[in-house]
């Protein structure tokens, strides 16, 4: 109950079932990581800070324990509560683990391989990779991507 409430952003819920949690003798430590855990998939980049909040009450809570660690995972609780929302990371990464698992023989482009090498240079390892800080061009025009899945796009911001 206390992540769903978390993930529908009632604050007054989720408080009540933290404190439910708690009084009825849960280990604080497991409430800390569900909410480094809802942190990362429900809020994510919508509220990078989300994590911050989560993993601090968790190692506040492992420092000092109960009671005082009440009021860490109480300040995360609100924190997380009110934070926009948004699994646009989890779902970025499932589209990209389906592609990766279709495409595990895919080669990695040339370009893109380190030459350490006279042998892998003579080759063609590291020939045509272009730096983007020196070439920002480089962003739009150079594929990382295998060839098969050239123009795939799996992160989608603000979802």
């Amino acid at each position: 109950a206390l992540i769903k409430s978390l993930r529908n952003s009632d604050v007054n819920a989720s408080l009540y079932w933290l404190a439910r949690l708690i009084e009825g003798g849960a280990d604080p430590v497991f409430i800390a990581r569900r909410l480094c855990t809802l942190a990362s998939e429900d809020i994510g980049l919508a509220d990078p800070q989300a994590m911050v909040q989560a993993s601090a009450a968790a190692e506040i809570v492992q420092l000092i324990g109960l009671p005082e660690g009440l009021f860490p995972l109480s300040q995360a609780t609100i924190y997380l509560a009110t934070a926009p929302k948004s699994n646009a990371v989890k779902r970025a990464y499932q589209a990209a683990v389906s592609d990766a698992v279709q495409t595990a023989r895919e080669p990695v482009p040339l370009h893109l391989r380190n030459a350490v090498t006279p042998l892998m240079k003579h080759v063609g390892y590291g020939e045509g990779y272009r730096y983007v800080h020196s070439d920002p061009g480089a962003k739009e025009e150079m594929q990382c991507l295998p060839e098969s899945l050239s123009g795939h796009k799996y992160y989608e911001e603000n979802l």
